[in-house]
Parts: C-alpha cells; structure tokens; sequence
C-alpha cells in the first residue's frame, strides 16, 4: 500500500499587542485551536498569542522546519511584510474554528442543544413531524 501523502504547515500568530510566534504542525487546525485555548503552557499562552495571520502549506516535512527557521531567523520587519503580502487587514484566518454551529431550521432534532449556550430550542416532549 502506497504511503499516505501528509500535509505540513508553517504558521505566523499574533496577538492583539502585536507579538509574534511561528511555528510548524502537521494539523493547522488542531493546532490552532490548542493556541487558542492555552492548552500547552509556553510562550504563546504567556503573551496570549492566539490569532492565525499566516500560514504556509508543504508536502515534506523537512522542507517546512527550513521554511520554520528560516522565517524565525527574519526581523519583524520582515515578517509583517510576509503576513501583509497575503493578509494585510490581519484577519483571524481561524476565525470560529472549533465553534459550535448554529442549529439549522431544517433540524428535526439538536443533538447538541444542551451544548449551546443560550439555545434552549432543544427537544421539547416528542421529536419529529406530527401526524
């Protein structure tokens, strides 16, 4: 069986100060989110460091860690130039990654209603059409 082509990522975070992190993962999402949430304990939890501005896609993972360092070896300078080439408002590029969706009106049944926060249009006695 053929070896599964994987997928690497070189990222630039910022935060709302203006500090910047970069880093590679193999999973830009999974990865993002654990940012986002302070997961791991380290630079970017400590300077809230949360926000995707950048990111860079690769094939082979040597290639990416070179990208990796090379980016860290620039100035800011440098770097904010890379990010405003492809994003110059600084949007969140993982803007609601990992939020909830909201219930579709189409939807029988929530099964995440009493996940939600303020929905409380979960089930109520008996689901489905009437007869």
């Amino acid at each position: 069986m053929p070896k599964q082509p994987r997928t690497y990522y070189v990222y630039i975070l910022t935060s709302d100060s203006g500090t910047l992190y970069t880093g590679v993962t193999n999973s830009i999402f999974h990865r993002t989110l654990q940012h986002k949430s302070k997961e791991t304990p380290g630079f970017t939890s400590k300077y809230d460091v949360t926000r995707l501005v950048y990111y860079e896609v690769f094939n082979d993972v040597l290639a990416a860690i070179r990208r990796e360092k090379e980016i860290k070896g620039w100035t800011r300078k440098k770097k904010i130039a890379l990010i405003e080439s492809m994003n110059p408002k600084w949007v969140d590029l993982a803007k609601g990654w990992g939020e909830l969706l909201p219930k579709q009106k189409w939807q029988v049944r929530d099964p995440l209603a009493d996940q939600r926060p303020g929905d409380s249009s979960g089930p109520k006695g008996k689901s489905g059409p009437s007869e």
